[in-house]
């Protein structure tokens, strides 16, 4: 079993609760809108971090991590896109893809709006964990924290911070 710490839309925002409450955690993914190429080294000196960029990185983070990203954690295959949509609403971006190939987890950032959901016509779970900085229209800032192995997840938390 592997813990996941989740985040999104940081907008180049730091946090050292992002650290606190992603202790427990095996890795840390970012699911774009990252803002700064600090805030990206940061987590990924502090565990093994997986990301991918957004619609406001610059360069520099294009250059370091991909625009969508597809790996295999605890024997779960996941797939990862800033800009993403989710059940019902997926982004035209990715909708050939998950028909043609669904993953078990999509996981997408943007909307600001924390969202766990269940598609069951693509049989995968689908989570936004929401903004974790402090740009953008949301009242709440949140990090989400699960744990995976073999396609099953469990002990999934929203963290909520003050914006």
């Amino acid at each position: 079993m592997t813990r996941i710490g989740l985040l999104s839309d940081t907008h180049g925002y730091w946090d050292d609760r992002y650290l606190h409450y992603f202790e427990p955690c095996d890795e840390i993914w970012h699911a774009g809108d990252i803002g700064a190429p600090e805030v990206a080294d940061r987590l990924k000196a502090f565990r093994p971090f997986r990301a991918v960029y957004g619609n406001i990185d610059g360069q520099p983070l294009r250059t370091d991590y991909p625009e969508t990203a597809r790996f295999t954690v605890a024997g779960t295959d996941v797939l990862m896109k800033h800009i993403g949509g989710y059940p019902g609403k997926y982004d035209r971006s990715v909708r050939t893809l998950l028909a043609s190939c669904p993953p078990r987890l999509f996981v997408s950032g943007h909307s600001h709006i924390l969202k766990v959901q269940y598609d069951p016509r693509l049989h995968l779970l689908h989570i936004n964990p929401g903004a974790a900085g402090i740009y953008g229209f949301h009242q709440v800032r949140t990090l989400v924290r699960f744990c995976m192995d073999q396609g099953e997840f469990s002990d999934l938390e929203v963290i909520e911070l003050q914006k």
